[in-house]
């Protein structure tokens, strides 16, 4: 009872209870309608995704416009430079701007956290192993030069626009806002747009994969390092909605993950990673049989076909060799001719041409692409041209397929830890040539995109309109979490199947939120409520937890007694919430949220959006826990030593809005609440029993108190380790634990009218020694599942007035008289 009076004490429980019972009539509890809430934030969603594809749209249309003019195919004869986004505001010894590089204003801007760039005008990027005055490039610099007026008046139309850009397929981006680049400590920029998820998704449909290298004998040195790059480079070009499997061949074929034998896996990041390593320890011996690879990677690519399986759109073979001598064309007669639904794209490796016209005649008849790479430096523009060839449908039909990828993490624009955490999504669409003379080789100009931080979705969805589910930790090179990994009690998968089918709907389940990094469990019983996003792929769910989740608490109390307590020393408001809308208006994008809602309040700034309900609750908080700051402080000049401690009533609500006393550090008062974020004494207290103290001890306090050996707690999830749950219906035990050689015995008693229990264990024999147990299969069987998805609602795998002639090596699109003669006339009369 002590440790209850002590608590009782220094919280000011009996206060707020007193103050609670007086403004009593002035309260009204609500419930929430889980069904009718998750509706309206898809319909807020909705309008606001809609928003950034009108604006991608309208990118588009000026992009097509802007192309049918032709006089760009002879501007190369004038001066034409652009700014180069590495270059800019980069002076010589003289004090002169570097070519390329002139004065490009730049300014902080809170909008594009805090980087600083120039609104008024886009840059251009090039890799460092594109030529940055290459006439491809500076044809298609000045072509898109039009983009720059459009960029700037979407963002005028909607403030919460943010990147805006148009990837080349030549490999030039213009970014809107312009930024100064910054290169890797090499000094080299390795960011190709062309290698993005929301270009490759846009400028081809999804596609199986079948990569095929030769490693034998004659592969070895120079010749393995550029086959092992290319097929990395290959892979990099995959996304979300594409399948791929990895097959190594001498005179025996093996795949280079067993595991993946005979099937496709999807090309998400973790496989793409797991590949990548595999293929570094690839070694060259034997002699190469190419029939029995080839013949593998048909039938793989035929049962997925049979089975549904894959994308169930674009299939191709990649082949890297240094040659190819057999006679192949029996396999291709008995598994790809005449239809040739499998596309062959060949890669001839090495100087050594002396079987060029094989590896090349492999391509050219089966609707393919055949490129040759001699060295490092070739790779990245060769591998791209099989994107152009699966391209080619989809411009020749003129589909403007608008898509959105995956949620991803940001790691190229922004270098700092918090900025690279950003999560988002990107909606794309192409830009490809109408010309007529050109139109049966489907030219791909490139992609227009813009992002949308998920953190701005999150905004049309306020945490304080339903409950704190689980808080996902995001996994290194980020890029997407299954929502069976989130919600692994589902173990039907029935909410996942529904949302993937854009149904709408409810579910109950019980499960175990982790909170304090995994240390600590909560035991949930959880209603579920999801809908589609209409004119995306999107779905939208939330939760409400059974218990608190399920009401809303309302007080009304006037503006000027709130203000009165809202602005006091003690009182601090979560500047990521927003209570007001500051993104809209440049003007208000330099206000704090608190500096918002007063000049609001007040009336200064009436033209502020302002959610009504959460300053009428955060009013109505301030008021009736101000009391407390007197009382705190009182307490705090006779007794140096306090506890923090924190009382959870039935009737509560969570406005992001704290009081605390100086004790605090300010480290303290930083991470208490954040948009995503409600702190673990929060948390666990929510979910305590009512009226009742809720005690938390940090989890670092107790490592201290009990010297442990340190063991890594964020395990893969392919590894099983022991729990320790503690049923509060027993009040003392005690038990002995086998561990291995030794025992572990341990006494439990609970402490009177808490959540706290008296843990005394022999620290002698240490458990976690060899309590984690790898398991290979359920690893193998989580990276080849193909459960159930929402696929892209169109295919462009085929078209029948497609060029296949156009298959590289000395065939390409012949320049047309017209043109020729136009540029000759051009030379002449500038002579």
């Amino acid at each position: 009872n002590q440790i209850n009076a002590i608590a009782s004490k220094y919280s000011g429980a009996a206060l707020l209870q007193k103050k609670l019972k007086d403004v009593e009539p002035i309260i009204r509890i609500e419930d929430v309608d889980g069904a009718r809430l998750v509706l309206d934030f898809a319909e807020e969603i909705e309008r606001m995704l809609g928003s950034k594809m009108k604006s991608v749209k309208v990118s588009v249309k000026c992009s097509f416009l802007y192309c049918l003019d032709q006089s760009f195919f002879f501007r190369l004869w004038f001066r034409f430079d652009y700014f180069n986004a590495l270059l800019v505001n980069t002076m010589d010894e003289e004090g002169n701007f570097i070519e390329l590089g002139g004065e490009f204003p730049l300014e902080e801007n809170e909008h594009f956290n805090k980087l600083s760039v120039n609104t008024l005008m886009s840059d251009i990027q090039v890799p460092t192993n594109v030529y940055n005055k290459d006439p491809n490039i500076l044809n298609g610099v000045y072509m898109s030069e039009a983009l720059n007026d459009i960029f700037i008046n979407n963002f005028q139309k909607d403030p919460t626009l943010t990147w805006q850009y148009f990837g080349s397929s030549s490999g030039f981006f213009r970014l809107y806002p312009g930024i100064k680049w910054t290169p890797d400590a090499n000094g080299v920029v390795s960011f190709d747009c062309r290698n993005r998820n929301w270009y490759i998704q846009a400028a081809t449909s999804p596609k199986d994969i079948v990569i095929v290298v030769d490693v034998s004998g004659s592969m070895k040195g120079l010749k393995m390092t550029i086959a092992k790059h290319t097929i990395n480079t290959i892979l990099d070009t995959l996304g979300e909605n594409d399948f791929v499997n990895v097959i190594a061949y001498t005179d025996y074929v093996r795949y280079v993950e067993p595991c993946f034998k005979g099937t496709l896996v999807q090309a998400d990041l973790d496989n793409r990673e797991h590949f990548k390593l595999l293929i570094e320890e690839l070694h060259v011996k034997g002699e190469a049989k190419v029939k029995k690879a080839m013949k593998e990677s048909f039938r793989i690519l035929a049962d997925a076909r049979a089975n549904g399986q894959g994308s169930l759109c674009n299939q191709a073979i990649m082949l890297i060799t240094d040659g190819a001598m057999e006679d192949f064309q029996s396999v291709f007669e008995e598994f790809n001719w005449p239809d040739k639904k499998v596309r062959v794209f060949t890669y001839l490796i090495g100087r050594d041409m002396t079987f060029s016209e094989n590896v090349k005649w492999i391509a050219c008849n089966n609707k393919g692409y055949y490129t040759h790479i001699s060295t490092l430096a070739d790779v990245q523009e060769n591998v791209m041209e099989y994107l152009h060839v699966l391209s080619r449908p989809m411009v020749i039909n003129h589909d403007h397929d608008i898509i959105w990828t995956e949620a991803y993490m940001d790691s190229v624009l922004f270098k700092s830890k918090a900025h690279s955490l950003l999560l988002m999504t990107s909606v794309a669409m192409p830009v490809f040539s109408k010309k007529k003379e050109t139109l049966s080789h489907g030219i791909l100009l490139g992609v227009v995109g813009t992002d949308v931080p998920l953190l701005e979705v999150m905004k049309l969805a306020p945490r304080y309109k339903y409950s704190d589910g689980k808080k996902l930790k995001p996994k290194p090179n980020y890029n997407s979490v299954d929502l069976s990994e989130a919600e692994w009690e589902d173990t039907e998968d029935s909410l996942r199947t529904a949302m993937v089918k854009g149904e709408t709907g409810t579910l109950s389940l019980d499960v175990r939120a982790a909170v304090d990094k995994g240390k600590r469990p909560l035991f949930l019983k959880n209603e579920y409520f999801y809908t589609t996003i209409n004119e995306t792929p999107f779905s939208f769910g939330m939760v409400l937890t059974r218990g608190h989740g399920q009401y809303m608490f309302f007080g009304n109390v006037s503006v000027e007694e709130g203000l009165h307590d809202l602005q006091q020393p003690d009182l601090s408001i979560a500047d990521e919430w927003t209570y007001c809308e500051t993104d809209i208006d440049p003007h208000h994008r330099k206000l704090t949220q608190l500096q918002a809602v007063v000049r609001y309040l007040t009336g200064k700034e009436p033209d502020l959006e302002c959610d009504e309900i959460l300053l009428q609750q955060v009013l109505f908080d301030a008021v009736v826990t101000a009391p407390l700051e007197a009382y705190w402080t009182a307490l705090f000049n006779l007794c140096m030593l306090c506890f923090f401690v924190c009382l959870f009533f039935i009737l509560k609500n969570f406005l992001g809005k704290t009081r605390s006393q100086k004790f605090l550090t300010p480290v303290d008062k930083e991470n208490l609440f954040t948009v995503d974020h409600f702190p673990i004494w929060y948390r666990m207290a929510a979910e305590n029993k009512p009226g009742q103290f809720f005690f938390y001890v940090p989890h670092d306090d107790i490592n201290k108190a009990h010297r442990q050996k340190k063991v890594e707690l964020m395990q893969p999830c392919n590894t099983e380790y022991p729990g320790f749950m503690y049923d509060t219906s027993i009040r003392e035990t005690n038990s002995i634990i086998k561990c291995g050689r030794c025992q572990k015995m341990f006494v439990l008693q609970q402490v009177p009218n808490s959540n706290l229990v008296m843990l005394v264990v022999q620290a002698d024999c240490d458990c976690l020694l060899n309590s984690f147990e790898h398991n290979a299969t359920v690893k193998c069987n989580r990276m080849k599942s193909q459960k159930i998805r929402r696929r892209p609602e169109s295919c462009h795998a085929y078209h029948p007035h497609e060029n296949a002639k156009d298959c590289g090596g000395a065939c390409g699109i012949a320049v047309s008289l017209t043109l020729y003669f136009i540029c000759l006339g051009t030379s002449l009369a500038l002579r």
